[in-house]
């Protein structure tokens, strides 16, 4: 028998496994593919060229996690983006945010001398907010309803939170509860500009700026750092995979058992306690704890057999909302996109950066709309990396892989359609927008892969294509995520955990979930 077994080989739940081991238990992981890192993995998707497959860039992976797993001696290197983000606005203009703020402060001065006086204020608002976070990450939220260990956590932290100046609990409040078009337009008068800001507020996220509780949807995106530097957005050199295989290294060193091929098909429960898995082979495996690395939605809908959970958590497992809007592709390309707002297919700066097509604030709330009514945006959100401009392992000397996130696109298409029936031409419409600001583009494409929706839910396991394993909102954050009396990780069976994204602090590369797991596990 098993100590504990750990449904997934995601990111966190390797980083799970190895706070396990560490701590001298057998921790053998399921991988139902036949490569371990879940959505943080690299594919050669052509001949020649690799890309990360899902996740796509790195900023949210916790420092901690990366020194106590020893991931750059197990070979990761992370390179910071030369130019942090390029917007292209029509064919002869463009919006560049530097790595200096400085410089920053400079280019939106050419927009308005307003917006460039206010960045400063701005930016430390956001960066004193994300700083209340970042202390929160690593700590279990309280429980609603626990006991006195909870009421201690609760009590921490609002002692920490008094720290905070009124201005700053305003701010605070404001980020946590407000549309990001209600934050922005309190600071900004350049449609450019906010844009420019209301991109990071619907990544991952199925509404538009003006969506109550978009402006936390942004401040998630700011709260990471890459070598030390807070804010930033790197590149995995080998893709999002080497992190991944990293961790598989460390784990492995440690003693944990990795098993690829290995679906879950049902966790094994007899008197209200977790006491194993069933394979989709059919093969038993018992173990004292089953730790979860999928989503709750998922877990609870698929996995568990309804009879062993109360009606009334039943109920809230049906309303646990998921799907980012998210439809992702790489591309190979025989040649640099060349911008008609910065000519040219040589190397140029913003070719490193992330490039934002999302020009208006109407036109990243319009591609939520046409979704909501047609199932995709007739002009979709659009970022697009070129990681080859920065490491040669990905691509072929002289050619190139650039990875697409595109937002909005529906989970489940209107009308009784299917996304394998429109994949391709929702990618076809994807290329389009592009092209429009890249004239070269569509012709360049070598070969392109694709994973809409449904694809991302059927090959990471990723319910409604949701890359955070649950939507960033208010009743789905901190002790909320995923249900009230439920944030410590556990959940109603016993034995069962919780370590993936679908718990605190939500999605995105960064470790914390299956970190905080490992110590309650360790707790009981």
């Amino acid at each position: 028998m098993n100590d504990i077994l750990i449904v997934g080989g995601g990111h966190n739940g390797l980083v799970c496994a190895c706070y396990l081991a560490r701590a001298g238990k057998q921790v053998t992981v399921l991988e139902r593919r036949d490569i371990v890192g879940g959505a943080a993995v690299t594919e050669e998707f052509h001949p020649g060229f690799r890309n990360s497959v899902a996740s796509y860039t790195v900023s949210l992976l916790n420092p901690k996690i990366i020194r106590d797993l020893s991931l750059h001696e197990h070979g990761l290197q992370v390179k910071l983006r030369p130019q942090s983000n390029f917007f292209p606005l029509s064919g002869s203009e463009s919006l560049s945010f530097y790595k200096s703020p400085e410089d920053t402060r400079a280019e939106i001065a050419r927009f308005s001398a307003k917006d460039a006086a206010a960045l400063p204020a701005f930016y430390e608002m956001l960066e004193t907010v994300a700083d209340v976070l970042r202390e929160e990450l690593l700590r279990t939220p309280p429980n609603v309803g626990g006991g006195l260990v909870d009421l201690v956590r609760a009590g921490s932290f609002g002692m920490r939170a008094k720290k905070l100046s009124m201005a700053q609990r305003r701010d605070a409040l404001d980020l946590f509860t407000k549309s990001a078009t209600d934050v922005l337009d309190a600071w900004f008068e350049n449609d450019h500009v906010k844009a420019a800001f209301a991109f990071d507020s619907i990544v991952g996220n199925y509404g538009a700026p003006s969506t109550p509780g978009s402006a936390y949807v942004l401040l998630h995106h700011v709260f990471g750092e890459v070598n030390g530097e807070k804010g930033a957005w790197g590149h995995a050199v080998g893709g999002m995979g080497a992190i991944t295989q990293a961790m598989l290294k460390e784990a492995e060193r440690l003693g944990v058992e990795v098993v690829t091929g290995a679906g879950v098909e049902e966790v094994i429960i007899d008197g209200g306690q977790a006491k194993g898995v069933r394979l989709a082979d059919g093969e038993v495996l018992h173990a004292h704890k089953v730790v979860s690395n999928v989503g709750p939605k998922l877990l609870f809908g698929k996995l568990v057999d309804e009879q062993h959970l109360e009606p009334e958590f039943q109920r809230r497992v049906r309303g646990f909302k998921v799907g980012s809007g998210t439809f992702r592709m790489n591309v190979a390309l025989s040649e640099l996109p060349d911008f008609t707002c910065r000519p040219g297919t040589q190397l140029q700066q913003h070719h490193q950066a992330g490039i934002v097509i999302g020009p208006t604030m109407q036109y990243l709330e319009q591609a939520y709309l046409d979704a909501k009514q047609f199932g995709w945006s007739k002009k979709p959100i659009v970022e697009m990396l070129i990681p080859s401009t920065v490491d040669e392992t990905l691509a072929p000397a002289g050619q190139h892989v650039a990875s697409l996130f595109c937002q909005q696109f529906a989970p489940e298409l209107p009308d009784g359609k299917g996304w394998d029936d429109y994949r391709e031409q929702a990618a076809d419409t994807i290329i389009d927008t592009v092209t429009e600001y890249a004239p070269n583009f569509r012709d360049s494409i070598i070969a392109r892969q694709i994973h809409s929706p449904l694809d991302l839910e059927r090959k990471f396991g990723l319910v409604g294509g949701d890359i955070f394993h649950g939507a960033l909102g208010l009743d789905q954050l901190w002790c909320n995520r995923p249900f009230m009396g439920f944030s410590d990780y556990r959940t109603p069976i016993k034995g069962l955990y919780l370590c993936g994204s679908g718990t605190h602090p939500g999605g995105g590369v960064t470790g914390v979930p299956g970190h905080n797991a490992a110590r309650e596990i360790l707790k009981d």
